[in-house]
């Protein structure tokens, strides 16, 4: 029997963030079609927890899209270039802001034009599904400094979509859905708790292991547990000894 929830297209990507916008999502009453990328990171473990996730949460649809973006490297997740530790130095101080680092420019973390990519596939799957919402876990607040989690370009993004796509252009705008833009890592966390999330299923280490345990330094695992700290939550997830 066809659901009679409409349709929308979530990212994700097996951590932390898009679990919690996943659940966000299906809370709003969206059937959920989970799109996530393998697309030649070294974390790969991550797909197998945004398999857990997806089933967890109830998706409807999960689709992993195959992309090779180890040809292109240029970043320390998909090319022999190491992931920096211990970057992140302290806390501003303020329940759930961010932390501080060392360095001013975007880290080699970074996986160029990553998020322009990713949305567009994204939209290429709502356009098939008929559907016009299309949700992304970027964060504005707490983060490592990437320039496609920001604000403006999400609204450029969407600008674009409905320029360039059918659905736009006979009257079904698209809408790029950012619920955690504005949250705080430790707001997240709540927020996720409070939907039912199990974050324990979630990889967001840059550097995980093969059986998903979590550095514990580089600066995803940093943020996740200043985040719980500053939720007030017991951290679930998993490190590798020291």
């Amino acid at each position: 029997m066809p659901s009679t929830m409409p349709p929308a297209v979530v990212l994700l990507s097996g951590g932390l963030d898009s679990a919690t916008t996943l659940a966000i999502a299906r809370y709003e009453g969206f059937a959920c079609h989970a799109l996530s990328f393998d697309y030649g990171q070294r974390h790969r473990i991550e797909l197998d927890a945004a398999a857990a996730v997806a089933k967890s949460l109830g998706a409807v649809q999960h689709v992993v899209m195959n992309i090779d973006l180890r040809a292109f490297g240029g970043s320390a997740l998909t090319a022999e270039i190491d992931v920096p530790k211990d970057r992140l130095q302290r806390d501003t101080g303020a329940p759930g802001a961010s932390l501080q680092t060392e360095e001013e420019h975007i880290p080699i973390t970074y996986v160029p034009a990553r998020n322009t990519i990713f949305l567009s596939f994204a939209l290429g799957y709502a356009e098939v599904l008929e559907c016009t919402d299309i949700f992304i876990g970027v964060n504005a607040v707490d983060y490592s400094g990437y320039p496609d989690c920001r604000p403006d370009f999400i609204q450029a993004f969407e600008t674009m979509a409905n320029l360039a796509t059918r659905s736009a252009i006979e009257g079904k705008p698209i809408r790029i859905r950012t619920p955690l833009m504005q949250l705080s890592k430790a707001d997240i966390i709540r927020r996720g708790n409070s939907l039912g999330v199990d974050y324990a299923l979630t990889v967001s280490c840059y550097q995980a292991d093969e059986q998903g345990r979590a550095c514990g330094k580089c600066d995803s695992c940093r943020l996740r547990q200043a985040g719980f700290v500053a939720a007030g939550v017991p951290d679930p997830t998993r490190y590798r000894p020291r």
